[in-house]
């Protein structure tokens, strides 16, 4: 025959675990909607699950029941019918109660985190005005905008040397975004070999690629003047600066996009329009 233990029905630990969690996820979708960094991310989410882990240990480690050792003494035999009805009964009853309160608790930090999930997932769905593809294809470039260096000044030709190198941002944009990164680079007139729809892309041997590779859009800005190659760092993907940004080695397998280039009125370097095609990874919807 058993005897029931009492427990607290809801130990305030588990209590307090579960709804640190709720917190914790609820700040998850906080942070993702004001576009918080990755760290901060990841630490509010890791902070979610690990108090979920911890309060259920918590909680499993309160169900333990410790009763001391003992022997019943009985008779060899038949169980009398007195002893089977208490038989029964020891296998009904529950030496725990249960805890309607946890439950919710458990319930209110799962939902809380479920929730939280659908944030970046609803990311992954395209919207009814643009898709990936298009949000990729378009340009920070556009005709007349001046080429300008992350200390803000503008270029003209004779202010690179054949084999310089450098890199710049539209007029007015935001020189972080590295989706606007472009790379100016200058070699001898009579090198470049771009493509026939492309002769008057260059200006005086001066030619623009967007720094993004078309592998994984690490940055490109390893530039070789004797054989007017760029390099990425990343997966030493090699890039033919006379032909139009051509792959030549490595796991690219799609040219830079070139920005055509002019001049304005005062001789300082403009965009004659946008990229040639959508910028980074070659991957995600490429469009020749």
């Amino acid at each position: 025959m058993s005897t029931s233990v009492d427990r607290p029905s809801a130990p305030l630990p588990v209590v307090v675990c579960f709804g640190l969690a709720t917190l914790c996820a609820m700040g998850f979708a906080a942070a993702y909607v004001l576009d918080l960094s990755t760290p901060v991310l990841g630490a509010v989410l890791g902070g979610a699950l690990a108090l979920i882990a911890l309060a259920l240990g918590l909680w499993a480690h309160a169900l333990e029941v410790e009763e001391p050792d003992y022997v019943e003494e009985r008779a060899v035999g038949p169980a009398t019918p007195d002893q089977f009805e208490h038989f029964q009964k020891a296998l009904t009853e529950s030496p725990v109660p249960r805890s309607g309160f946890l439950w919710a608790m458990f319930g209110m930090s799962m939902s809380a985190l479920g929730a939280a999930a659908l944030f970046p997932l609803r990311s992954l769905l395209p919207s009814m005005s643009e898709v990936p593809d298009d949000v990729l294809s378009e340009s920070p470039w556009s005709k007349g905008l001046r080429l300008m260096t992350e200390e803000l000044q503008p270029l003209k030709p004779d202010d690179l040397e054949i084999g310089e190198i450098v890199t710049v941002f539209p007029e007015g944009y935001d020189t972080r975004q590295d989706v606007a990164a472009t790379l100016l680079i200058r070699v001898s007139p009579a090198q470049l070999q771009l493509p026939a729809d492309r002769g008057s892309w260059a200006v005086d041997g001066v030619v623009a690629y967007s720094k993004l590779c078309t592998h994984a859009g690490c940055p490109v800005g390893l530039y070789a003047d004797t054989s007017a190659q760029l390099l990425c760092p990343c997966h030493h993907s090699v890039f033919n600066v006379l032909d139009g940004a051509q792959p030549m080695q490595g796991p690219a397998s799609h040219p830079l996009p070139q920005l055509p280039l002019a001049l304005d009125t005062d001789g300082f370097l403009v965009a004659d329009g946008g990229f040639s095609g959508p910028v980074g990874a070659a991957w995600w919807g490429y469009r020749e």
